[in-house]
């Protein structure tokens, strides 16, 4: 029997390269290719043939750097309560979830072994046996317990609270195996057991200064606002980490950050602008541009309970003044897909493709100007670097509104703070979401009533109703109809201008190895440190 095997793709092979980096077993990896429609025979080869690949390529040993764009004092090594990129890397090296995803968006195990349910509604899940803490603490059903029983309790201030509300009870059936009852059906529960908010502390745990977890490397130091140093996990319960450290910190700065990986002080840097681009591309084969478009986007939020944005008109004019593609093209450098004011990139299944962007036109933003009587007015409109290219998409509007008469006074601030002193908070302006994979996660976090990042705060019984629905419904073909009526209510009625899905650029270090694409975002959806390694 040949190695070819019929509808098998390359993609397909890193799926199975990344699940045994994983830890999967040989059962599970077979079982994943038998859904794929692999026969048992050829899942053989495939494995070898995946296995060989592994083990002629990753290098162990050196101490791995990196760079991130955003960091605050209030960064931090509770997974509950992380909100930047920087967050999600310092959790993915210290901790594990139950679940990951992989690089099709498919939920795979991780300290799981199995989650199973007959109704969506209750769920059982099996654990790995072996896994220890960074401690020597074996983790049990009472760890997993205690870390989802965390994101119910108001004084925790999870992130993730609102959608961890509808986990209802939990229960040990044994040491090694854990029932947890949702509150309606939920079909995508695995799925949202992979967030980066979702990751397993030891039962008890209050003081998270160790970052005590059971994941590839053990915190050596971290300096909220700083750096963040792992050491490699020598007991850890799969094979790897590749490097012996990791070390990691952000450089808002695009321009420094690049720099920073052209001189060597850094193998990664992470998310860099398209303007740096060039640079990089001009070094020749000493440096690599990873790309990831994952719905990662930076949009423009008017707050619906604040002057100018409760004028239904001014949300109106300013939503015909984006140039969408104009913005693709010089903003984004044509990185990017144009965007139609929502949330649920063209990369997911559950995307409307028949909404189509608002189309630029500066008229009819005159006319609902004038309308609103804002015209002539000076509106502030505050932009950052730390909202990935919102300067750059700010002077494209701002130039655009001149034309017309329209005074938008764009106020560039620094990043250091922005997040908590003018996102969510500012009437006028720039955020930037990172990649979630369902719809039912960016409703409930980004426009659902109560959501805690309701970036405009927009308010509607039927969305929420909608959203209700939709998450416990098994018919998939319901489930979408409801999603795409929720993303055309987005895009009309909520104060959030998406123009674009940015196309996620890492910069490396040719010497690294190892780093794949996934639909939770760049740098390996913030897990690289544990699969990538470095070529002497």
């Amino acid at each position: 029997m040949n190695d070819k095997i019929t509808n098998w793709t390359t993609s397909d092979d890193t799926m199975v390269e990344n699940a045994i980096r994983r830890g999967a077993t040989r059962r599970e990896l077979l079982h994943m290719m038998l859904a794929g429609g692999v026969a048992m025979s050829a899942g053989g080869l495939i494995l070898g043939r995946a296995s060989r690949a592994l083990a002629a390529t990753p290098v162990s040993g050196g101490a791995l750097k990196a760079a991130g764009w955003s960091s605050s004092t209030a960064d931090t090594l509770d997974p509950a309560k992380a909100s930047l990129s920087t967050d999600y890397v310092r959790c993915c090296s210290f901790y594990n979830r139950l679940t990951f995803l992989d690089q099709a968006g498919v939920p795979q195990m991780e300290l799981a072994e199995a989650i199973e349910s007959k109704d969506a509604k209750t769920w059982t899940v099996k654990l790995r046996s072996g896994v220890t803490f960074h401690d020597g603490k074996p983790l049990t059903a009472e760890d997993v317990i205690f870390s989802l029983k965390r994101h119910l309790d108001p004084a925790v201030g999870s992130k993730v609270a609102k959608i961890a509300a509808q986990m209802t009870s939990f229960k040990a059936v044994d040491k090694q195996t854990v029932e947890i009852t949702l509150a309606d059906a939920n079909a995508d529960l695995p799925t949202i057991l992979s967030m980066h908010h979702f990751m397993i502390v030891a039962d008890g745990t209050t003081d998270f200064s160790k970052a005590n977890g059971t994941g590839a490397f053990v915190k050596e130091a971290f300096e909220p606002g700083v750096r963040s140093i792992g050491v490699k996990n020598k007991n850890y319960w799969k094979s790897g980490p590749n490097v012996d450290s990791f070390e990691y910190f952000a450089i808002s700065d695009d321009n420094a950050r690049v720099n920073a990986l052209l001189s060597g002080d850094i193998h990664l840097a992470a998310s860099i602008n398209p303007r740096s681009m060039r640079l990089v591309e001009t070094q020749g084969d000493a440096f690599v541009l990873s790309k990831t478009t994952s719905g990662n986007y930076t949009n423009l939020n008017m707050r619906l309970d604040m002057e100018p944005g409760s004028k239904r008109d001014f949300i109106e004019g300013m939503k015909f003044l984006v140039n969408r593609e104009q913005i693709v093209k010089s903003a984004l450098r044509g990185l990017a897909e144009v965007g139609n004011d929502q949330p649920v990139s063209p990369a997911n299944f559950y995307h409307n493709a028949d909404l189509k962007a608002r189309a630029f036109d500066p008229e009819k933003a005159k006319f609902h100007f004038e309308k609103a009587g804002v015209l002539g007015q000076s509106i502030p409109v505050i932009a950052s670097d730390a909202a990935t290219s919102s300067i750059d998409m700010a002077m494209i509007i701002q130039a655009a509104g001149a034309e017309i008469g329209m005074k938008l006074d764009v106020q560039r601030v620094p990043s250091d703070g922005y997040w908590d002193n003018y996102w969510l908070k500012a009437p006028v302006h720039f955020g930037n979401i990172n990649p979630r994979p369902t719809p039912d996660i960016l409703f409930s976090l980004l426009y659902a009533s109560e959501a805690p990042w309701n970036e405009s705060q927009y308010k509607s019984e039927k969305f929420d109703k909608m959203l209700i629905e939709a998450r416990g419904s098994l018919d998939q073909d319901r489930r979408k109809a409801i999603y795409n009526d929720m993303q055309v209510m987005v895009a009309q009625e909520a104060g959030t201008i998406i123009p674009a899905y940015i196309s996620n650029v890492d910069a490396t270090t040719a010497k690294l190895k190892g780093l794949k694409a996934n639909p939770l975002g760049g740098q390996m959806g913030y897990a690289f440190a544990e699969y990538v390694w470095l070529e002497a």
